[in-house]
This record gives C-alpha cells, structure tokens and sequence, in this order.
C-alpha cells in the first residue's frame, strides 16, 4: 500500500463558513485521481465536516468504484459515547453513511486518559474486538491525543490493538504538550505500526514564515514546504500511512507525487528541518490545527480554529487590515471572541488540550480593542 492517505476532513467547500458544504464534484475528481495513482486509502469519522464525510465517501468513492479498489477507516467518536449500547447505534449509523459493509481499519477516536477511562468503563475495546470477530472490520486500533505514558498503558493493557495513529510533525516532534517523538518511540516499543496525522499540522507547514521557506528553498529549490513534512513523517521506520487532509487538486497532485516512491530524509535535510522548526515554532500563537473538534457544541457559535487563524497570522504579518477585515467578516452572524462563557466543552474536546477560553480572550484584546 501506498503511503499516503486521503484525509477526508479538509474537503473542498462550496462555501467556507459553513463546514457541510462540501464541493462532491471536487471531491469526485480528486478521488478518482488518487486512485487512478495507485493510492488506496481513505480515512473518515463520524463528526468530520459536520457529520458529512462518511456520506461525501459513500457517493465519491463507494458508489462509484469496487470494493477491492481502495481501503476506508472509520472511527468511534468517544466523546459522543455515554454508554454501552452507544457503541453499536453510532456504528450502524457509520455503515449506512459510508455503506461499507465492512472497514479495513477501525479505531476509538481520540483516546486520551479520561476517554481511555471511559472506553474501560463502557466496554470499548471489547465492541471492536466483536466486530472484529463478526468480520465488519480487518484490523482494531485507535488514534491517540496525550503523554506517552498513557500510550505505554493502553498498549500494555491492550496489546490486542493493532495500530496507533499518531500527530507526528517535525514542529510537534519534540513539543512537550504533543511529545511526537515519545509517543511514536512508545507504539514502536509495543511494535504497532503507526499511521501519522498532521503531518502539516493543519496546514502551517505548507506555508511556513519567509525565514523557514527561503531556508527549506535554500536547500531543495523546486520542494513544496509541505513536501518537507511529508517526507519527514513518511520517512519513520514503521510508518503505515501519512495522512492528509487536501482542499485542492494542487495539494493532492503535490502530495501524491512526494509519495510516489518517497525519498528518506538525509542527515543533512534533517538538520535543516530542525533549523527551520525553530523558527516556525517561534511564529505559533496558538498551535491550533483547525480540525474543529472544539466548535461542535459551542453555546456561542464561536468558529474558534478560524480566530486563532487569524491570531497566528496577526503575530506573523502584525495587524494589517486584510486581518482585521477577515476577522470582522467572520464574526458576522457568528459568536465573537469576547462571547466566550468559559463553559470549558471546547477545551474537553481539543486534541491539542490548548486552553481555548483564555487565548479567545487574547484574541478579543487584539481583534475588538
């Protein structure tokens, strides 16, 4: 298998505010160029795009093509389950959407020690290992948002887990809060393979500062900056999969052609990423990924990843009006930053565990002074 993954979460929009919108043409084409490449797999989940992405793969890929022509995971949104019997209605409603009757890959979304200790508690594990036996799923896993001690746990406890997905990029590789390289070192220990989310970390490696671009062009004039942490996730031993979420047919035919048959780093280009992660992680406000986990369920409609856009752009550019003007444009008919009730659900649901209220409120004193 190829290794690159079709992430089904940062679709084309017919209109950007509204997150449902998805373009199915776009999507169309973009999926029948994947697999016309060669490349295989496709990852959704219940909640991306609003609900929308397992039904957007259901009309792009599963009508239109057999069921040898490509690979699909799915995932068990954790956060939704309250109890047992939750497991098995939200499944069935993940079938019906996708019409798949059966998922190569399937995992419990998003564990970190509280959800761990509720997948304990609600009999997780114990589902997927039944459907696994039933045959409506190849291979049992989860992806994963904490420390490496609580991966070493759940993979101690659990060693009947088959795979681990990862945040694994070069700006996360040594972050404390993410620990990348600790957390990827730990499912290696357990001999999972790895399938690696954000490898551009919602985009910021694609187009990092001017520093760390001329710095990347200095090195590999005709490389994409997202071709930089491409190769850098894909060239980990172990690696199963680098997924990831592409907007355009720029991205896919850029991305594809990294992957095609991927060159490993040299030590000399890891040097250079270390050099140009430095400078990037110096420009990051907030380290949103904008995967939108946190909107879902937000009291005032704040679009939270869009104000740390903003926030992150403002520290990079300074305050220019184009920003000032995007922020305005967005808080219209929507919650603005100061709406923030510090209810705390968006923080209970951010991968990142960023202490979302408090930055809302440095990005009120910034945009609505």
């Amino acid at each position: 298998m190829k290794k690159l993954g079709f992430g089904l979460m940062r679709l084309p929009l017919t209109r950007p505010e509204d997150q449902r919108s998805v373009d199915q043409g776009a999507v169309n084409s973009m999926t029948a160029a994947f697999l016309d490449r060669g490349f295989t797999y496709f990852d959704t989940a219940y909640a991306y795009h609003g609900g929308v992405s397992e039904g957007v793969f259901k009309k792009a890929v599963m009508e239109r093509y057999g069921r040898e022509a490509f690979t699909i995971a799915d995932k068990m949104p954790m956060w939704l389950i309250k109890e047992t019997a939750d497991y098995q209605r939200i499944f069935d409603e993940q079938t019906a959407r996708t019409g798949a009757a059966c998922f190569d890959y399937y995992l419990l979304h998003a564990l970190d020690a509280g959800s761990y200790a509720k997948a304990l508690e609600t009999g997780g594990f114990e589902f997927v290992q039944r459907l696994k036996a039933e045959g409506k799923i190849r291979r049992a896993g989860f992806s994963f948002h904490d420390k490496a001690p609580v991966l070493d746990q759940i993979l101690t406890q659990h060693p009947e887990m088959e795979f681990v997905q990862l945040q694994i990029n070069y700006i996360d590789w040594e972050d404390e809060n993410v620990q990348s390289r600790a957390c990827y070192e730990t499912a290696r220990k357990h001999g999972k393979p790895v399938i690696v989310m954000e490898p551009v970390k919602g985009g910021c490696l694609a187009s990092p500062p001017a520093e760390a671009e001329q710095l990347l062009r200095a090195q590999a004039p005709a490389a994409s900056a997202a071709s930089w942490a491409i190769r850098f996730a894909a060239s980990l031993d172990g690696v199963l999969v680098v997924l990831s979420g592409m907007s355009t047919m720029d991205q896919l035919e850029d991305n594809m052609a990294i992957l095609e048959d991927p060159a490993p780093l040299t030590p000399e280009e890891g040097e250079v990423i270390r050099r140009a992660a430095g400078i990037i992680g110096g420009q990051i406000a907030v380290p949103c990924t904008g995967c939108g986990y946190c909107v879902e369920g937000c009291p005032q409609r704040i679009p939270i990843p869009r104000y740390f856009t903003f926030f992150n752009d403002q520290k990079r550019y300074g305050l220019l009006p184009s920003i000032l003007g995007s922020y305005s444009l967005a808080s219209k008919g929507a919650g603005k930053a100061s709406g923030c009730v510090s209810c705390g659900q968006c923080e209970a649901h951010c991968p990142q565990h960023i202490p979302i209220p408090g930055e809302l409120r440095k990005v009120a004193a910034v945009f609505e002074s």
